[in-house]
C-alpha cells in the first residue's frame, strides 16, 4: 500500500500558512517587546519623581515646617496636592537629618544661609519638574505609538478573515470543526484569547504635575514666606544652617541619577 505523497498545491498552502502564522505572531511579539519596553521607562522615570521632586518637596516642607505656611506655598506655585507630604515629616529628626546630609549653604547669616537655600530647593524643583514632564510627553507619545499599532495590527490581522481563508485552501487537519461552516463564536473566541490590550495611558502610572513658574516670578511672596517660616523654625533645623555644609554619611545602594 502506497502513501500518497503531498501534491505542489499542498505543500504551496502549508508554506502559506506557515508564512500567514509567522507574520501574525511576529508583529504580535514587536508590540508585546514595546508594552514592555513603555513598562520598563515610565519605572526609569518615575524614579525622578521619587528621588528628586520628592527630595526637593520634602526639604521645602521641613523648611516651611507650619501647614499653614505650606498650604500658601502650594497654593502659589499651582501645585493642587500635597504630593510627598506626611505631617510626620516635619516631626522626625531622622527625616530632618536624611534630606539635608551633605548640603551646601551660601550666605554670611544663618538666616541669609536659610533663606538662599530655600530659594536653591525651589529652583531644583522647577527644574526636576521640568525634566519629569518631558519624559511624560515621550511616554505619552511612545504609549499613543503602541496603540497606534495593536490598531493597525488588527485592520491588517483580523482572525476571521484568516480562518475564512485557512479554511478555502481545503485542509482539514488544519481547519478541523471549520470544514463546511465555521463554529460559531470560534473566531470570536480565538479573538478574545490573543487580544493585545494598549498599555495604559501614562497619566494612570505616574502624576502628573503643572509646570511651576520661575523664581523671579514668586519670588517676592515666597521672602514673606521664608522670613515667617525662619522666625517659626525649631532649634535643632536652625543650627544645621549654623555652617555652610551639613555632615555626609555613607549609604548603601543609594540611588542616583
Amino acid at each position: 500500500m502506497s502513501t500518497q505523497q503531498p501534491g505542489l498545491e499542498d505543500i504551496m498552502a502549508a508554506e502559506l500558512k506557515q508564512e500567514i502564522a509567522g507574520r501574525y505572531f511576529g508583529f504580535r511579539k514587536l508590540i508585546e517587546e514595546d508594552s514592555r519596553d513603555y513598562a520598563q521607562l515610565a519605572r526609569q522615570h518615575s524614579f525622578i519623581l521619587e528621588k528628586r521632586i520628592s527630595f526637593d518637596l520634602i526639604r521645602i516642607y521641613l523648611l516651611l515646617r507650619q501647614e499653614e505656611l505650606i498650604q500658601q506655598f502650594l497654593d502659589l506655585v499651582g501645585l493642587n496636592e500635597r504630593l510627598f507630604y506626611d505631617p510626620y515629616l516635619l516631626e522626625s529628626p531622622t527625616i530632618r537629618q536624611r534630606v539635608l546630609e551633605c548640603q551646601r549653604f551660601k550666605g554670611w547669616t544663618r538666616k541669609r544661609r536659610f533663606s538662599r537655600y530655600f530659594f536653591s530647593c525651589y529652583e531644583n524643583l522647577t527644574f526636576h519638574v521640568k525634566v519629569y514632564n518631558g519624559k511624560l510627553k515621550e511616554l505619552a507619545k511612545f504609549q499613543g505609538d503602541i496603540a497606534a499599532e495593536i490598531e493597525v495590527f488588527y485592520k491588517q490581522n483580523n482572525i476571521s478573515a484568516i480562518l475564512s481563508f485557512l479554511r478555502s485552501l481545503g485542509d482539514k487537519q488544519a481547519t478541523g470543526a471549520m470544514q463546511g461552516g465555521m463554529e460559531v463564536g470560534l473566531a470570536e473566541e480565538l479573538d478574545s484569547k490573543l487580544l493585545i490590550k494598549p498599555p495604559a495611558p501614562i497619566e494612570k502610572l505616574l502624576p502628573l504635575i503643572k509646570p511651576l513658574p520661575p523664581l523671579k516670578e514668586v519670588k517676592g511672596p515666597l521672602k514673606r514666606l521664608v522670613k515667617e517660616a525662619y522666625r517659626q523654625q525649631t532649634p535643632e533645623t536652625l543650627a544645621m544652617f549654623a555652617f555652610n555644609s551639613t555632615p555626609c554619611q555613607e549609604r548603601e545602594n543609594q540611588l542616583e541619577f
